[in-house]
C-alpha cells in the first residue's frame, strides 16, 4: 500500500501550524491511492502529540521521544527519516519549506538518493508520477514539475495548503534514537525572538509596509491595522529593512520570508519582482498605493488607489467598528 510520510515539526514541545498543513496535504495524497499517512516527530514527550496529529489526518505517529532531542539535531533527524523511509512503503515524503524543513529535506533526499522538489505550492499524484507546482524565476512563472522517482520528496511552502481537521486514529509507535557517529553539528540552545509577535509563517493575515510610508515612525499605521484584525502579523519590503525601519526578520520577498497567508495587505509597496516572489501565492492580495501604475496592482485581487495616510486609518477604523458590531 503506497503511504505518505510527513516530518512533523514542533516548537517548544508543541506542533507548528506548518505541520498541520503538511499533514493535510499528505492526507489528500494518501486518499487518492488508498494509503496511510505516517508522521515522524522527535523530542521529549512528543508521544503526547499523537492525538493532535491524528486530528489532522495521521494514521500512524512515529515518536522518537528522547530528552537529547529537545532541539533540532540535523544528523539525528536525517537518520531517523531515512531509516523510516527505507522501512516503509512510501510513495511520497513531505516536509515544510520552513527553515528547519529546508535544512532537513535535502539531507534526507541525498541519503535516499531520490528526487526533491522544494517550496511547492500544490501537489497531486497522477498515475505513477507526483506532479507539483513551484514558483520560478523570482515568481515570474509557475513551473509544473513531474517527479517519477519513488519516494518523491517535497517541501511545501508554508500557507500553500490550508490546515484542515480530518480525524484519524493516530496510532502511536515508538522509535529509538538512531545510532550515529560523533555528530558534526549539535544544537545546544534555541533562542526565540519576540514571542509576543505572531510569526509571519503562521499568520492568516499579513499587513506589509513599503517605502510609501516614507519614515519608520509611520509604520504605526501598519501596526494599528494589524492590531485591528487581531490575527495579523506585520511584514516589510527589503528596501524598508535595509533602511533600518523594521528588523530583517520582517522582510518578505525573494531574500526574505516566503508567505502564503489568507489575506495579504500591501501598504505603500510598489511591487518589485523580488517582493512579489515572496507573497504572490497569498490567497487574497489587497494593494494600497497612490500610483495607479504600480506593479503591485497586477497581482492584487483588490486595489485601492489613494494616499496610504488617509486610506489605512479609515480601513483600521472600519475594521475596528465591524468587530465591535458597529
Amino acid at each position: 500500500m503506497p503511504n505518505v510520510l510527513v516530518y512533523a515539526e514542533t516548537r517548544g514541545g508543541q506542533p507548528r501550524k506548518v505541520t498541520f498543513e503538511a499533514l493535510t496535504a499528505a492526507r489528500q495524497l494518501a486518499d487518492q491511492v488508498g494509503g496511510e499517512v505516517h508522521a515522524v516527530v522527535a523530542g521529549p514527550g512528543v508521544d503526547a502529540l499523537a492525538a493532535s496529529f491524528g486530528e489532522h489526518g495521521a494514521d500512524v505517529v512515529i515518536a522518537c521521544a528522547h530528552d537529547t532531542l529537545a532541539h533540532y539535531q540535523p544528523d539525528v533527524a536525517t537518520a531517523l527519516m531515512a531509516a523510516r523511509a527505507r522501512a516503509g512503503d512510501y510513495r511520497a515524503i513531505l516536509f515544510s519549506a520552513s527553515a528547519q524543513g529546508k535544512d532537513l529535506a535535502p539531507r534526507v533526499a541525498a541519503r535516499l538518493r531520490t528526487t526533491l522538489a522544494s517550496d511547492v505550492t500544490s501537489l497531486s499524484l497522477q498515475g505513477e508520477a507526483m506532479v507539483v507546482t513551484h514558483p520560478g524565476y523570482t515568481g515570474k512563472v509557475i513551473q509544473t514539475l513531474k517527479l517519477v522517482a519513488s519516494p518523491a520528496l517535497v517541501s511545501l511552502r508554508p500557507g500553500a495548503v490550508a490546515a484542515a481537521k480530518q480525524p484519524k486514529a493516530g496510532r502511536l509507535e515508538s522509535a529509538g534514537v538512531p545510532e550515529l557517529p560523533a555528530a558534526r553539528v549539535t544544537t545546544t540552545e534555541t533562542v526565540l525572538g519576540d514571542t509576543k509577535k505572531l510569526d509571519l509563517g503562521e499568520a492568516p493575515v499579513i499587513i506589509s509596509g513599503g517605502r510609501g510610508l516614507k519614515a519608520a515612525e509611520h509604520f504605526k499605521l501598519v501596526e494599528d491595522l494589524a492590531a485591528a484584525f487581531g490575527n495579523a502579523a506585520v511584514g516589510a519590503t527589503r528596501a524598508v529593512t535595509d533602511e533600518g525601519w523594521r528588523p530583517h526578520a520582517d522582510q518578505i520577498g525573494q531574500t526574505g520570508r516566503l508567505v502564503s497567508p489568507d489575506l495579504y495587505v500591501a501598504v505603500g509597496i510598489s511591487g518589485a519582482i523580488q517582493h512579489l516572489a515572496g507573497m504572490r501565492t497569498s490567497r487574497c492580495i489587497v494593494a494600497i498605493n497612490k500610483d495607479k501604475e504600480a506593479p503591485i496592482f497586477k497581482v492584487a485581487d483588490y486595489g485601492i488607489v489613494g494616499d496610504v495616510f488617509e486610506v489605512v486609518p479609515a480601513l483600521t477604523a472600519a475594521i475596528t467598528a465591524a468587530k465591535q458590531g458597529g
